[in-house]
């Protein structure tokens, strides 16, 4: 992986509606809230920035989520796993049979654009407008040529990326909102693959995830634990600038770990694990709760089939995690591809669903594949 150097110039201090799920909010006492033009930044590879004291952002407040009524679901009939996972997700979430769209894809790892515009065209044509995000019942395909499936579904396929992988990507409008509705408020559905290695794993994450709703966040509940870990691989680190003070958050009864490591090991009630390396060791050795985010930077972890040296992402939900995310063509370590590691959990805290907490942190998802459950929301209340 390229490491990309940085521009100096930020823009700090954008209005940003002030913050229920704020860790300041949460009653974090250490460090003062601030905003950021994350997702504006543009690169001269100049130089490295300077990293800021660890402090709390703001982010907007959030009423309601995404449920099981707002999500539509799609089937490949030619995929004896889809077909499976996808009749196991309809009873789990209990949809409706309007929900649900059976195509025939080739079951490979990438759609050619040609392709792909036409399972685009039925997705669009079968969901009306009260589906604000779409399930794909699927391991692969996971990618449409350098894009991910999920980015150009949502975003459109964007072709001039192909030529140049690492150069910045089309900006989510998504990107740290405080809407609900997507496709109401912005004319986009974000999309997540119930993707695993095999379907009993498939199925153990969409039970985790069913089990996730409302079950954290509770008074006199035992507090779970958020891991940000630095490694000795600067560019795959890129992101520990982004990373919040440590210390509990009481409120949400989320124990927040900052630390300078290879692997978190022996680690109990694991809610979040950020981190960047091309193959995370230790994980068997984690005990996850219901609706874990995890994820780490490195340039193929979207790649879900095949061997490309790289740890997928599909370790992390074999290991007890309901939601990643990962990049399917080289990015370069712009952080911007990749979830900012302090919205994540701070739109999680609101009670976002799995699939609104990783859309939103995610400010150039067009190279990335979420994976998981979507509609995990372990901090929900209704």
């Amino acid at each position: 992986m390229v490491n990309p150097r940085w521009r100096t110039a930020t823009r700090l201090g954008c209005t940003i509606l002030a913050a229920l799920g704020c860790a300041l909010a949460w009653g974090q006492p250490a460090g003062t809230a601030y905003s950021s033009g994350f997702g504006q930044h543009r690169y001269d590879y100049s130089m490295p920035p300077a990293a800021p004291s660890a402090q709390w952002m703001q982010v907007p407040r959030v009423i309601g989520r995404i449920t099981a009524k707002d999500l539509g679901l799609v089937i490949n009939t030619a995929d004896p796993y889809s077909v499976e996972i996808g009749e196991f997700y309809i009873k789990a979430r209990k949809l409706a049979p309007t929900q649900v769209l059976r195509v025939a894809l080739p079951v490979r790892a990438a759609l050619t654009p040609e392709e792909f515009d036409a399972f685009a065209a039925a997705v669009n044509a079968y969901f009306g407008a009260t589906v604000q995000a779409l399930a794909l019942a699927w391991t692969a395909p996971y990618a449409v040529s350098c894009n991910s499936i999920t980015g150009a579904l949502a975003l459109g396929y964007d072709a001039s990326l192909c030529h140049h992988s690492c150069a910045p990507s089309k900006r989510s409008p998504y990107f740290d909102t405080a809407t609900s509705r997507p496709y109401t408020d912005l004319k986009m559905r974000p999309v997540m693959l119930l993707a695993a290695k095999d379907v009993a794993t498939a199925k153990a994450m969409i039970q985790r995830g069913v089990a996730a709703d409302g079950s954290l966040g509770l008074r006199g509940g035992v507090p779970v634990n958020a891991y940000f870990v630095t490694t000795d691989d600067a560019a795959r680190s890129v992101r520990s600038r982004l990373f919040p003070p440590p210390g509990l958050l009481r409120r949400a009864g989320v124990d927040v770990h900052v630390e300078t490591t290879q692997a978190v090991e022996n680690a109990q009630r694991v809610l979040l694990y950020e981190i960047g390396l091309p193959r995370v060791d230790k994980l068997a050795t984690l005990t996850w709760v219901p609706g874990a985010l995890a994820d780490h930077l490195t340039s193929y972890g979207g790649q879900l089939v095949g061997d490309n040296g790289q740890m997928s992402v599909l370790d992390w939900i074999a290991s007890g995690a309901t939601a990643s995310y990962g990049t399917v063509s080289e990015p370069c370590s712009h952080p911007q591809k990749f979830p900012h590691p302090q919205l994540l959990l701070l739109h999680y805290l609101q009670g976002a669903s799995a699939i609104e907490a990783y859309w939103k942190s995610v400010a150039w998802p067009q190279q990335g594949v979420f994976v998981g459950e979507p509609l995990a929301a372990p901090f929900s209340r209704r």
